[in-house]
């Protein structure tokens, strides 16, 4: 592969992990679970800071079902998702960004929810997906921002 065709290819891996993690809000909100959950490898897991891990598809797709989600949805709800620094590392990749979850009180939306996330991702033959993600709360310790530090991925 020459420079241009790597860097082409670099482009269009940035360019798919970042629809990737763009997906992750549209789907959520509208309890998309089985979808959501294709995003990730069939044993991708999703570490949710003071909720717990969620490991496989099954648990992924039934996380929307969740007394907590469906009550954010019933208020009204925005996962919204900042655009994330992508490092590559052949057929990985690292993702480092924020989140924010949005919930309607009244006539008004708050941050219910502001986050550090890392996501862990490979390519597959159906394309990218997360492997790991790492979402947890900005409480203004060393360990959260931590979390937005870019680990080596080589």
């Amino acid at each position: 592969m020459d420079d241009t065709d790597a860097r082409l290819r670099a482009l269009e891996d940035r360019a798919q992990i970042a629809n990737l993690i763009a997906a992750y809000g549209p789907l959520a909100d509208t309890g998309a679970g089985e979808a959501l959950a294709q995003l990730w490898v069939e044993d991708g897991e999703y570490d949710i800071g003071g909720f717990g891990l969620v490991k496989g598809h099954a648990a992924l797709a039934a996380m929307m079902d969740s007394p907590v989600h469906r009550g954010l949805m019933e208020q009204g709800c925005a996962h919204i998702l900042s655009p994330h620094r992508i490092e590559l590392a052949g057929d990985t990749a690292v993702a480092v960004g924020y989140s924010t979850v949005m919930r309607r009180t009244g006539e008004i939306y708050e941050a219910w929810r502001v986050s550090a996330n890392r996501w862990w991702l490979v390519r597959t033959a159906a394309g990218w997906r997360v492997k790991r993600r790492e979402n947890t709360p900005l409480d203004g310790s060393l360990e959260t921002r931590s979390i937005l530090e870019m680990p080596d991925v080589a």
